[in-house]
């Protein structure tokens, strides 16, 4: 709580000054609650405006505007609504104290993936009075970021740098390539680990599986991400507490995050960048004399890098797909029915839109649910920065693996990176951990991976527009939908991922032991009410690949098979579907029902992959229209990405 600590300060001594109220722009609301709870402590009154308290935003508004707040905190995100700066900004602009940007490294180009809406503060602060005073903090500004700032925020910027050695934290790197490698040496060595700590993954599946594989032996530990919700303060609190052993936690759980006494950070995997690797292990150790700042290297994180990497911009493509579609609506179009007319994703749409409409000035604006083209045309220069960016990155992502590869001198390293003076370095007290994990754990691991089933949750929507050839919309009919299904595996994951690959693309054949696994899984699962036969999804590319898997399954379970789908005609693969609405249209008349009658009763609908799910959820639909009884999918490989 360092840097908080100087600005809440400052907002205090200047509030007794007479001056107006402090404006704090932060970006995550894991760290303004800290802040919150901080500044009360010191007396300085604080309150905040953001997405999870859209219920006190008045109230909050109106102690704004009666002097009755000293410091209002905001993400970057209220700078973009025209509501905020009419009715919220603008009635205290001229009597902002003091303007403070917390992790101000966001204002750089490396933030701009992160949170892009902090381009609007060069705007925001050309607003304010000139004379407004201005505190940026951040605990990873190397050359290039504080040159960038005071390209922004002005070049009569005073830099004051802090020692960014950490003698208390113990830092080792270890490559450990396979996923069961690494939970069985999280299994063995977290439980001997200092306090509480925070374990990091690069996707929001890895920190749920990392935590039940952790729960399973008999930690307490929870999994921290953007899907968590509402749970998010409860979490942050046990941490707090120590009332949990660990947190298993995206970029969520991210930069201010303040407990002194953390006593690890463990990464299941290398971040992108050095400057994000710094922000999360430095978390560690503040307040004691030992903690541990732990990576464990994969061989997937290059894999999942490059993915943040080649989807922070849109491609040249994807953004005139977007800016064609507008061009022939007057009108403009909301994002389902852009997704109707363009072949590219949901959140592909979503980048461009946003990262467009952040461009000065802006080829399109949004007014309502609708997007509109603006009179302005989008420069060349926003495609040199998006590849002057992603060039930075890639270098970025190399330096990270350098990191890696360093067998001492890691302290050294980080802080050489982010522009320190790494003689003033002191070498850690504590002993290295392990490097290796126990064979015995990494076949216990590796046995849960290969039970760890997903859920395939039922659609209950057409996509927006329909399906013209069935003539549906709207609403599924609960007695129209699929239920819940199963997955055996993620594709391209370790175990039986890999089994499905070599059976559709080397071998031609899916194995005797994919049939067992997913038999087990159907046994294990015990869908209700029971099935009484099975099918399976027909394919023209692989006519036999899919029907001898499920014919085998069925035999394995005792139950008739009965081949009762029809693929119609040939559609493109469904991997080239961008998004729902394109890849439900290409299922859409591809299928058909070749019996007069169906065997009554339940049935398993057996796919080898599963993306958006429109398959089998048009299959199910077909099968339950002519008579069948309710209908489970059994899929080998959701194949959906592992973000």
């Amino acid at each position: 709580m360092g840097k908080s600590l100087v600005y809440f300060i400052a907002t205090k001594l200047l509030r007794e000054q007479g001056a107006g109220p402090a404006l704090l722009i932060s970006p995550l609301l894991a760290l303004m609650r800290n802040q919150i709870a901080a500044a009360e402590r010191m007396g300085v009154r604080a309150a905040t405006i953001n997405s999870d308290n859209r219920e006190e935003w008045a109230q909050v508004e109106t102690a704004v505007r009666d002097n009755a707040v000293d410091i209002l905190l905001i993400s970057p995100e209220r700078l973009a609504s025209e509501r905020f700066r009419a009715e919220v900004l603008a009635t205290v602009a001229a009597r902002v104290g003091l303007l403070v940007i917390d992790e101000a490294h966001c204002i750089s180009d490396w933030g701009h993936d992160f949170r892009p809406h902090y381009r609007l503060i060069e705007r925001t602060v050309r607003a304010l009075p000139p004379n407004l005073r201005l505190v940026a903090t951040t605990a990873t500004a190397n050359h290039r970021v504080t040159d960038d700032l005071a390209e922004v925020l002005g070049p009569k910027l005073m830099v004051s740098r802090g020692d960014l050695d950490r003698p208390s934290l113990r830092l080792q790197t270890i490559r450990l390539p396979s996923e069961p490698e690494r939970l069985a040496w999280l299994a063995e060595q977290v439980p001997g680990l200092p306090g509480s700590g925070i374990i990091y993954t690069l996707t929001v599946q890895d920190a749920e599986r990392v935590a039940e594989w952790l729960q399973s032996r008999g930690l307490n530990v929870a999994s921290y991400t953007g899907d968590t919700g509402e749970r998010r303060p409860e979490l942050e609190n046990a941490l707090l507490g120590n009332r949990v052993k660990a947190l298993v936690a995206t970029t969520a759980l991210g930069m201010g995050f303040d407990k002194p006494d953390l006593g690890f950070v463990v990464h299941y995997q290398a971040p992108g960048s050095v400057i994000a690797y710094y922000q999360q292990v430095g978390r560690a150790g503040r307040a004691l004399d030992v903690a541990y700042g732990v990576l464990l290297s994969g061989v997937e994180e290059t894999d999942i890098t490059d993915y943040f990497i080649t989807t922070a911009f849109p491609t040249r493509q994807e953004a005139e797909q977007v800016l064609s579609a507008l061009r022939a609506a007057a009108e403009g179009l909301s994002i389902p029915e852009l997704l109707a007319r363009v072949n590219v994703s949901r959140d592909r749409v979503a980048k461009t839109l946003e990262l467009l409409s952040l461009e000065s000035p802006a080829p399109l604006v949004q007014q309502g649910s609708k997007w509109l083209l603006t009179p302005a045309r989008l420069g060349e220069g926003f495609w040199k920065r998006a590849d002057r960016l992603t060039t930075m990155r890639r270098q970025e992502q190399e330096q990270m693996q350098n990191y890696v590869d360093l067998g001492s001198g890691h302290m050294e390293f980080l802080v050489r990176a982010l522009d320190g003076d790494p003689s003033r370095v002191w070498p850690a007290t504590a002993p290295p951990l392990p490097a290796t994990a126990d064979p015995d754990l990494v076949r216990q691991a590796t046995e849960f991976l290969d039970r760890s089933s997903l859920v395939i949750p039922p659609r209950a929507l057409w996509p927006a527009g329909g399906l013209p050839h069935l003539g549906l919309r709207g609403r599924i009919e609960p007695d129209r939908q699929a239920r819940p299904g199963r997955a055996l595996c993620r594709w391209g994951d370790s175990g039986w991922g890999e089994s499905v690959r070599r059976g559709k693309y080397v071998q031609s054949r899916y194995s005797d032991e994919l049939v067992t696994a997913c038999t087990e899984m159907v046994r294990t699962w015990d869908p209700g009410p029971t099935p009484t036969w099975v099918t399976c999804i027909p394919s023209r590319r692989h006519p036999g690949l899919v029907p001898d898997f499920a014919r085998r399954l069925a035999d394995s379970l005792g139950l008739p098979f009965h081949g009762v789908l029809d693929k119609t005609d040939e559609r493109p693969p469904q991997k080239d579907m961008a998004n729902n609405s394109q890849q439900a249209r290409n299922v859409d008349g591809s299928l058909a029902v070749n019996a007069r009658t169906l065997p009554r009763g339940p049935a398993l609908l057996v796919d080898d992959m599963v993306d958006s799910g429109w398959t089998l959820t048009i299959a199910a639909w077909l099968l339950r229209s002519r008579g069948a009884g309710d209908v489970f999918p059994v899929v080998l490989a959701n194949t959906g990405h592992r973000r």
